[in-house]
């Protein structure tokens, strides 16, 4: 079974992998199961989807306490807190190194709102480890 530092650092690893991949060849615009997924490479100065004003570095510290907070809440055990975790991390050395953060993913057949924004790799972890966090059995 996959732990928290097991499945953090492949989350960084692939995330970093998926980003030099696809700025080396130039940000290439694609469609992937029939028109399901477009890759669409975009630039995020700000905040997650672009709700707040702050610039990208000044993201770090909330970004870094916010993380600390949820996974003192889940207890910090687990995949879905290391896919959490791994997500946070990577989104965050990409704002602290970059100052942005890459967004490559689109879902243009998505329901409602979530059709117009653009993801990436380690978005869809933290989602992911999120729905594992609220899905886990509760210890007693």
């Amino acid at each position: 079974m996959i732990g928290l530092s097991g499945a953090a650092g492949a989350v960084l690893v692939l995330c970093g992998q998926v980003r030099s991949a696809l700025e080396r060849k130039g940000l290439p615009r694609r469609e992937l199961a029939g028109g399901r997924v477009r890759i669409e490479p975009r630039y995020n100065q700000g905040s997650g989807f672009g709700l707040f004003p702050l610039k990208a570095r000044q993201m770090a510290v909330p970004s870094l306490a916010a993380l600390l907070a949820l996974l003192g809440i889940s207890g910090g055990r687990g995949l879905g807190a290391g896919l959490l975790l791994g997500g946070g991390l990577s989104n965050l050395w990409e704002r602290v190194r970059h100052g942005r953060v890459l967004d490559y993913l689109r879902f243009p057949r998505a329901p409602g709102p979530l059709k117009k924004y653009t993801y990436n790799l380690a978005d869809l972890a933290i989602l992911l480890g999120a729905v594992l966090l609220v899905l886990r059995p509760r210890r007693r």
